[in-house]
């Protein structure tokens, strides 16, 4: 246990982001698997679900919860995917 006070408090701090940071991984993580799900089954609607999950990863890269290239990786795989079933 942190004993002075500016140590109590970072800790305070650590844990709100933590809370925040997986609160937003697990929404990236959600999205991701709605997109594969909808490009998988062919539904309208995978465009505007990709768009959805391709925003919400440039805000994470925005707060630094997500590294760039790991971003960019993510929203490339899927765009690809969508690109090949709609050919």
């Amino acid at each position: 246990m942190p004993i002075k006070e500016s140590a109590v408090k970072e800790l305070r701090k650590n844990k709100k982001r933590v809370l925040i940071n997986t609160r937003v991984l697990s929404t990236i993580d959600r999205l991701t698997r709605q997109a594969r799900r909808s490009i998988a089954g062919k539904n309208a609607d995978a465009g505007t679900i990709l768009k959805e999950m391709q925003k919400v990863v440039d805000k994470a890269v925005t707060r630094g919860i997500v590294k760039k290239n790991t971003a960019a990786r993510i929203k490339s795989r899927l765009a690809r995917r969508l690109v090949t079933v709609k050919k």
